[in-house]
């Protein structure tokens, strides 16, 4: 009997630690593009979400747009070999783009299937220089700094 409840006691926490793994990611912050809300080596939890499940003002984790001219040097890549960006989203698919965004010429609405996000940091290599970031790319939404406040 007691080897039977501990067993199921380890399926559980397996199956909970599978299910939160699943859903949830802690990125460390590579840079200052989001200070001062963010600043370099602080801890993030991110739950993993669509861009449906986006709202303005969200700190989000994507991967950025490539940059086939090379201007902009990539920070670090994650543990999985990926490039990942954390801003905050200015405008979502259908909203008007902001004023400064490398748009192009006569967009006025951002199109189905990107995003405009900025750092806070005012520095920040954003789409202000890189333009619309896909929202296919996109990792999740930033909960809350390990340690620290809801953001």
């Amino acid at each position: 009997m007691i080897i039977r409840g501990l067993l199921a006691g380890v399926l559980v926490l397996v199956a909970g630690a599978f299910w939160a793994r699943r859903r949830y990611v802690v990125v460390t912050v590579d840079g200052m593009s989001m200070a001062p809300t963010l600043t370099d080596g602080d801890r993030v939890l991110v739950r993993r979400r669509r861009i449906d499940q986006v709202g303005q003002g969200d700190v989000v984790v994507l991967e950025p747009p490539s940059d086939p001219a090379g201007r902009y040097t990539p920070g670090s890549p994650g543990a999985d070999g990926r490039l990942w960006n954390i801003k905050r989203v200015a405008a979502l698919p259908g909203d008007p783009v902001p004023p400064g965004i490398a748009a192009g010429d006569g967009v006025a609405r951002v199109p189905a299937g990107t995003v405009v996000v900025l750092g806070d940091n005012p520095d920040s290599v954003d789409s202000r220089q890189r333009g619309f970031f896909p929202a296919e790319r996109l990792l999740g939404v930033a909960l809350r700094r390990l340690g620290g406040p809801a953001l």
